[in-house]
């Protein structure tokens, strides 16, 4: 059984600065999880396509029921393949990434076409899939539904991800959003209540000895 997601997004920025920006997403705030890039091949079809290669090392937490299942220098850290096919002359950029680590316990592949929206010629339409499988014999639907809803929250942040870098590209300083300046001031909230709340245990265990 294999778990299938797939959506489309849209960046409010032109084709050829989204390809540009591919190439320069890594680092960005939203990504401190991918850690090296190496590019192990590079070549230009008859056709004038670019075919890349590349190989992404990510830090990869697995949940602590499924750490046992794998060794104890691989249960951090994951290695993803990602293959790109960009045609300039249509416009499109394909892109197929998949783990070649930790692929028995959980195997993610995902297949994204960045294409010229058809309703703006200004902005970039993503049509994104994903196939999350695990052939973890007991507990394969568990490690499903976990790598299906982590692969949509990371879906989220290399959305992100890609507005930062090309606000930068752009000579623009990126502004938090809503949802994030309300997670900020949630945080200090809760820290300066935790602070408080010390403070008053402190003072009453201070009562207890008078």
């Amino acid at each position: 059984m294999v778990k299938y997601f797939s959506c489309t997004g849209c960046l409010k920025s032109s084709w050829d600065q989204v390809f540009l920006a591919f190439w320069q997403r890594y680092p960005n705030p939203y990504s401190n999880h991918v850690l090296t890039e190496d590019i192990i091949f590079r070549e230009v079809t008859p056709d004038n396509c670019l075919m890349s290669r590349r190989l992404l090392t990510k830090t990869s937490r697995a949940p602590r029921w499924a750490e046992r299942f794998l060794p104890a220098h691989m249960a951090q850290k994951a290695y993803i393949i990602e293959d790109s096919v960009v045609d300039p002359q249509g416009r499109t950029m394909t892109t197929l990434t998949w783990n070649i680590t930790h692929a028995r316990v959980m195997s993610v592949q995902e297949r994204c076409v960045y294409k010229v929206n058809p309703e703006n010629s200004s902005w970039t339409e993503i049509q994104r899939e994903a196939w999350v499988s695990s052939r973890l014999y007991g507990l394969s639907k568990a490690v499903q539904e976990f790598g299906l809803a982590r692969f949509k929250s990371n879906v989220t942040k290399t959305m992100k991800g890609f507005e930062f870098i090309l606000a930068k590209m752009q000579g623009e300083a990126p502004a938090r959003t809503l949802a994030e300046t309300a997670t900020v001031k949630a945080r200090e909230t809760a820290l300066a209540a935790k602070v408080k709340a010390k403070d008053l245990a402190s003072q009453a265990q201070k009562k207890q000895y008078v």
